[in-house]
């Protein structure tokens, strides 16, 4: 019998469908942290006239927090010269960004896919002139909503 560990956070690789074709440049790949990946379904509660014991609940539509991406400052990626894109030309294109992790032979485990895709909010580090860090560079993403999606497509 096989002994279940839980995977480790540390391990994972990010993809965005479709940057490859409309830019040029370095793909992005590598992140130092990815958050967000969460959803939440809020309930509407009905008080029935005359029905005093409880409140029916009903669902209402999911909610998602945007993804989250950080990573040292990349100059000339291609996710830079999409929120470029966005900022400037106010040129919202959507892509898919699907996040893989992997366990420690770089086989995927378990895969999230963020439907429609497009950057939000974009910052850095402050620069120190006292400390000797690297910039880092945090992007954020809006979607449509995320699945989960089966690994075995991906190997």
């Amino acid at each position: 019998m096989a002994l279940y560990y839980p995977p480790v956070g540390f391990h994972f690789v990010v993809r965005f469908e479709g940057l490859l074709l409309k830019y040029p440049g370095i793909p992005d790949i590598g992140f130092q942290s990815v958050s967000g990946i969460s959803s939440e379904i809020s309930i509407e509660e009905y008080h029935e006239g005359g029905e005093n014991r409880f409140k029916h609940k009903f669902p209402n539509p999911i909610t998602y927090q945007n993804l989250i991406l950080k990573r040292g400052m990349l100059i000339g990626s291609q996710l830079m010269q999409w929120y470029k894109d966005s900022v400037e030309s106010y040129s919202f294109s959507a892509n898919d960004i699907t996040v893989i992790l992997l366990n420690g032979d770089h086989i995927p485990l378990q895969a999230w896919n963020f439907i429609k895709a497009f950057p939000v909010k974009w910052n850095i580090t402050d620069f120190n002139a006292e400390q000797s860090s690297i910039v880092i560079e945090s992007v954020e993403f809006a979607y449509q909503y995320f699945r989960r999606i089966d690994v075995t497509s991906l190997i």
